[in-house]
């Protein structure tokens, strides 16, 4: 089946190739963005391989419509980025990744936590440059630490599992429980979350209800220097509260793998370019920030398991089977 394989990196073409070479189907690596003056060039193609900052909004399935598309296969989870009532009306269907590797964010998040308390980035540069002192370095201990997790799906309950492991307390807010969480700690309203927890880690989706579940009100409830770090989506942090909540101090520690209006900046290099987006080179300037590029699934297991189902979910279409991995329609 001809494919058009949109924000195409080396690291796609890479492991999506083989695997599309070895089912028969056709896939055209395009680098640009899928936006509405991209759509264009999938003209021909029965389905569209687009990743999380491709917008799949009713303008572009218009034209992706126009153009003889029937499928959309999304090389994410997450599907937020899709209008779903006009894929409804306009006839696709829409296959995901729904599980890669909760392992590979998880681990990144910690990883996260552990570099802000520890300043290991700084202690590296410093040391590279003769500078052996300990001052400004100072962490603290992760166990006995309250940790709140909101999000308790797959890789939610992977991180509590880890920092449990630490020695660390942990407490949970979700619509829906986990039995796996429940083992490890407690359920609590996100009032109580906020307002107890030292570490707070964001897993849950991206939806009208949560978008800037973040938002000055919030941080207003969270503990005096508390550490917030966001590996989910962006849109969950109201960009503006927590740097406010950084510049009176009640946010002590930031870590942000994801940002709200990342479209425009992250998968590419910038680095001779100036950045136009203000609040991001904000939160730059902060000494206790510290920001990743939508790098926490990026791991050999999670992009071979991405890969595969993409594929699979490809197939299945083809053959015109069901597909457990598609997205339930809006009615």
């Amino acid at each position: 089946m001809r494919t058009a394989v949109f924000s195409t990196k080396s690291y796609d073409r890479h492991f999506l190739a083989p695997l599309a070479k070895q089912a028969g189907h056709e896939l055209i690596f395009l680098e640009p963005r899928l936006v509405p003056e991209t759509a264009i060039l999938a003209q021909g193609a029965e389905a569209v391989c687009a990743f999380v900052n491709d917008q799949l909004s009713a303008p572009v399935l218009e034209r992706l419509a126009a153009g003889g598309t029937k499928y959309l296969a999304l090389r994410s989870a997450g599907y937020n980025h899709v209008d779903l009532e006009a894929a409804e009306r306009l006839g696709f269907r829409v296959g995901r990744v729904p599980a890669y590797s909760p392992f590979a964010v998880a681990e990144h998040t910690v990883g996260m936590m552990l570099t802000l308390n520890r300043k290991f980035h700084k202690a590296f540069n410093r040391v590279r440059e003769g500078n052996f002192s300990l001052e400004q370095l100072l962490g603290f201990d992760m166990h006995g630490k309250t940790v709140g997790i909101i999000g308790t799906g797959q890789i939610g309950a992977v991180v509590a599992k880890i920092l449990v492991g630490f020695g660390c307390e942990a407490l949970f807010y979700d619509v829906r429980e986990n039995q796996a969480c429940r083992d490890l700690g407690r359920y609590v309203s996100l009032d109580e979350l906020l307002r107890k927890s030292d570490i707070i880690t964001l897993h849950c989706p991206l939806t009208p209800d949560t978008h800037h579940l973040i938002d000055h009100a919030a941080v207003e409830k969270m503990k005096h220097g508390v550490m917030l770090i966001n590996t989910s989506r962006g849109a969950l942090v109201d960009t503006q509260a927590v740097i406010a909540g950084l510049k009176s101090t009640k946010i002590g520690y930031l870590g942000l793998d994801v940002y709200e209006e990342e479209a425009d900046l992250f998968f590419q290099d910038l680095s001779d370019t100036i950045i136009q987006d203000d609040q991001f080179t904000r939160l730059l300037t902060f000494p206790n920030v510290l920001v990743t590029a939508h790098q926490a699934f990026f791991t050999r297991t999670a992009m071979e398991q991405i890969a595969k189902v993409t594929v699979d979910n490809l197939t299945c279409f083809e053959r015109g089977e069901s597909c457990e991995n598609e997205v339930a329609l809006k009615k």
